[in-house]
């Protein structure tokens, strides 16, 4: 960042305070999805640095791969790091011991289950009596893949799915209270699939289960379509080119917490998890007059990988961090309306 630039960044950018009457959450206490810039899209106007209250109900949807169970899991990690209790329900059973510790996740210290139906899930959740402190998490992943128990019953049968909407209505309507009361972040996973019974007006793409849990969500986390991230070595004098990733973006379809519509972008390293490192670097370039990658006064590289490493080394990544907040408020002030009150 330019000396100009982090003069401007001191000079005009204030903590943000935080007034709780304007919600029903404790902002005071959050909980990061593992990526600065989707923390700050989420409530970076709300706290400093941003990040998900407790006491609120989560949707992430998307199309297939665009990094759902990896953020799920990324924040499940922080919920356990900052002595909160994990319950996680997998419906595909897809949560192994090696894949969780990627996210810092220990597997042997949660309630897991493996739910048929939507019932076992949210009421599970309001029995649920967790022990340790701060905020606690519970994680379904993915709900498009709960039957009903009409579907499950093979003599009354639920072929056309018509009762899924209204289990989803019934369920998610009983859950919330208890979420807010007990101070448990939700969060669940969804997929987009295509309208195809829609009719002419209705939207292309619809997300299975009805509109009741978009409706309950506090925060709903809408994915993009994935880009793979390639990488080509050289061995033995051949030239080899692998997938090492994807980049995707994270957008706040809907929020009662803060504004909606900011969007975040989200790299995500196989056997790695998020690349915060990565995303941070070039919001910085991306959004100052540097020609290379930096941290503060600190030149880096022309090579993102060079650049990462040398974050790394040089143990940077608090600084990093931080300079992208300032950053980012800075950016955001520019659209905040100054106007007078109105008169009531």
């Amino acid at each position: 960042m330019s000396k100009k630039l982090s003069t401007q960044v001191k000079a005009k950018i204030k903590k943000p305070s935080v007034n709780k009457s304007e919600y029903d959450g404790d902002i005071g206490a959050v909980i990061s999805t593992g990526s600065t810039l989707l923390d700050l899209a989420i409530s970076g106007g709300r706290v400093r640095g941003g990040g998900i209250p407790g006491g609120i109900l989560v949707e992430v949807f998307g199309p297939s791969a665009s990094g759902k169970t990896v953020l799920l899991c990324e924040i499940a990690g922080a919920v356990q790091r900052q002595d909160g209790d994990i319950m996680f329900h997998d419906p595909e059973a897809r949560l192994n011991q090696q894949f969780a510790r990627i996210f810092d996740l220990d597997t042997t210290d949660i309630d897991y289950t493996t739910p048929d139906t939507i019932p076992e899930v949210f009421s599970g959740v309001r029995k649920w009596e967790p022990k340790g402190k701060g905020i606690h998490g519970v994680f379904a992943d993915s709900l498009a893949a709960l039957s009903t128990d009409m579907e499950m019953d093979e003599k009354k049968g639920d072929k056309m799915g018509m009762r899924r909407p209204k289990e989803f209505s019934e369920e998610t309507r009983k859950t919330c209270r208890v979420i807010a009361k007990k101070n448990l972040l939700m969060v669940c996973s969804n997929q987009i699939r295509d309208n195809i019974d829609g009719g002419p007006y209705a939207p292309k793409h619809k997300t299975p289960g009805g509109v009741a849990l978009g409706f309950y969500s506090s925060l709903r986390l809408q994915a993009s379509n994935p880009v793979k991230i390639k990488r080509e070595v050289t061995v033995a004098g051949k030239k080899v080119e692998r997938v090492i990733g994807v980049t995707t973006s994270f957008s706040v379809f809907k929020s009662s917490i803060w504004k909606p519509y900011r969007t975040a972008p989200l790299t995500i390293i196989f056997d790695y998890g998020i690349d915060n490192t990565r995303d941070c670097l070039q919001f910085i370039k991306a959004y100052t007059n540097n020609t290379t990658y930096m941290v503060g006064k600190t030149k880096l590289d022309i090579s993102m990988d060079k650049s990462i490493t040398m974050v790394e080394e040089a143990g940077m990544e608090g600084e990093l961090k931080e300079e992208v907040i300032d950053l980012w408020e800075l950016i955001e002030s520019k659209f905040k309306e100054e106007r007078k009150t109105k008169i009531r």
